[in-house]
């Protein structure tokens, strides 16, 4: 490829609005460019990698057994509305009416077209176990788009689903799975992957693995344990609570004017967050009903622990109309709630000397004792984790860091073929339900992650196995014929190879090697009027670890050793 012709410009500016290192680059890089809110069009370096992370896909699929498909974006809603997906997903799924007024979506995901091909090609149990997969676009309507390809609106996905006569099966292709995702993020250039258990969501199902790239600006909260392999996204995670002995005092009630939150209520008492109770009030999705959750002052609701009790979603109330609350003053004790469901953490049990709301304006309550002063049927377990936090199976503290979902794995069991009659007939002629697994790679955050686990402050460090080209040939002093003439020889020779970037543009030194940076090749040639009369030219990695001259006639051979020790 010559440099002159590569579609995409490149410039030197930090763009306005990326704040993630895999954003900046692709900008600046002309990978990408924004078409709208969480929309791109990815330009051809941004595509050359994006083809080389899906041939790597392709052939770990291939090697555990998955027959490539390719479904419609495009679906009819009774497909969804067979799952029950059509009505329970929100605003995420993006409807529409065809011209003839059918109701139809756009595929956010594909489980429902997998059961619909499935169920019709597979009615016997010789068929089974079988895996089907696609590398295909997706739609789903994000809120919150953000971080250039980490988060998007329309994307490119490997999705799979396997199908079993058995739960035992499923497990064990489920494993094999989980095998095939680390060796797509090890080839790709990835180092810091980890597997955590995490939470099933509208996917439904039983067993779900998320699979996290590691960093800072990730937008996922992991749960793991420094003294055994316990590993959780957030969303599921458990501990064991860290519990201090209180005095025991009598309840009384205490002025506590203006004062409305847990923050100020612990500074205006000078007491520790974790010696108050806080109300933290919802309302459900289903009928719109108030929900009031009472948890030790110092925790977190966890939403998606409260939308699985509650069994329907759970979204903060803002709203305070037609409430009888006494918002910033909401206690458990005394409190008239009719008509208002109560959940209580399982921090709360055995507290005592506890600080809450009087359910009065301006007045708090000290001393509750939760088992003395309470009646409570039952705690469930609807907070957050706490870094710090015991771990619930061996005891040791807890830590929680950042991280970026590239990949999950779901144990989906019945939740689909039962639900859209699917059916085979087993060795005994009676009719059974397969059980199933899906498995997703999303092809553009993998992309966006491998740069932010490879760059340095000037651009990507691409891993030779996805880079767009592997060399990149940068010629100074071009107007020299003898310079130009070897230039033109050795993108020639080595492009028969290898895939080759030719800097034909005539720009300084600087503008070249800036740009080669963005382009981010392994292994750099860099040629010299000074090098060339001397019979030499230099050869750089990306990474400027290696870097070193060497005679024209022994070019491909220090190329050939240099595309070795790179990673």
């Amino acid at each position: 490829m010559l440099l002159s012709k590569l579609l995409g410009e490149r410039f030197k500016e930090k763009p306005a609005e990326a704040f993630m290192a895999s954003h900046i680059f692709m900008l600046r890089g002309g990978y990408v460019r924004q078409v709208s809110n969480g929309i791109f069009s990815l330009l051809p370096p941004a595509v050359k990698v994006s083809q080389k992370i899906e041939k790597i896909i392709r052939e770990e699929m291939d090697a555990i057994d998955g027959q490539e498909v390719l479904f419609p974006v495009v679906l009819p809603a009774e497909l969804w509305q067979e799952s029950g997906r059509f009505d329970s997903v929100g605003s995420e799924l993006v409807r529409f009416k065809d011209r003839n007024g059918r109701d139809m979506v756009l595929g956010m995901t594909h489980e429902e077209a997998a059961v619909h091909l499935a169920r019709g090609e597979a009615h016997s149990y010789s068929r089974y176990p079988f895996v089907i997969y696609q590398i295909q676009t997706k739609f789903r309507d994000e809120p919150r788009a953000r971080g250039g390809l980490i988060r998007v609106r329309e994307f490119t996905m490997k999705d799979a689903y396997s199908f079993h006569t058995s739960q035992e099966d499923l497990e064990e292709y489920y494993q094999r799975a989980m095998e095939a995702y680390y060796r797509i993020f090890e080839r790709a250039g990835l180092s810091k992957v980890i597997s955590i258990q995490s939470d099933s969501g509208m996917m439904g199902g039983r067993i779900a693995h998320e699979f996290m790239y590691l960093s800072d600006g990730g937008e996922d909260t992991i749960v793991y344990c420094q003294g055994c392999d316990y590993k959780s996204n957030m969303e599921v995670a458990v501990s064991n609570i860290r519990k201090e002995e209180a005095q025991e005092e009598e309840i009384r009630e205490v002025h506590t004017p203006g004062v409305m939150d847990i923050e100020a209520l612990a500074e205006f008492l000078n007491r520790e967050k974790s010696r108050t109770l806080k109300a933290a009030a919802f309302f459900r999705r289903d009928n719109e009903k108030p929900v009031l959750v009472f948890l030790r002052g110092d925790l977190q609701v966890n939403e998606t622990k409260l939308r699985k009790i509650l069994g329907t979603e759970a979204f903060p109330l803002t709203e305070h109309d037609g409430v009888d609350l006494c918002f910033g003053y909401i206690g458990p004790y005394n409190l008239n709630a009719e008509n208002i469901e109560i959940i209580y953490d399982r921090s709360l049990e055995g507290e005592s000397n506890l600080a809450c709301g009087a359910n009065k304006t301006d007045y708090h309550l000290t001393g509750l004792n939760v088992s003395r002063d309470m009646k409570i049927d039952r705690f469930v377990d609807v907070a957050k984790v706490n870094e710090g936090d015991a771990c619930v199976h061996c005891g040791s503290p807890l830590k929680v860091s950042r991280g970026i979902e590239i990949g999950n794995i779901f144990q989906l069991g019945t939740y689909y073929s039962g639900s859209m009659g699917m059916q085979y007939l087993d060795e005994k002629g009676k009719l059974q339900t397969p059980t199933m697994g899906c498995y997703g790679i999303g092809v553009g955050r993998l992309l966006a992650c491998i740069i932010e686990d490879n760059h340095d402050e000037y651009g990507p460090i691409w891993p030779k196995a996805v880079a767009p080209w592997l060399i990149h040939i940068c010629v100074l002093n071009q107007s020299q014929p003898e310079v130009w003439g070897l230039a033109s020889e050795l993108y020639e020779t080595l492009k028969k190879d290898w895939e080759v970037l030719l800097d034909d543009r005539g720009e300084s030194a600087g503008v070249q090697f800036a740009d080669a940076d963005l382009l981010g090749a392994p292994v750099r040639i860099i040629l010299s009027k000074r090098n060339v009369s001397g019979g030499q030219v230099e050869i750089v990695t990306r990474d400027k670890k290696i870097k070193k001259l060497v005679p024209i006639d022994e070019i491909r051979q220090a190329v050939e050793e240099l595309l070795s020790q790179v990673k």
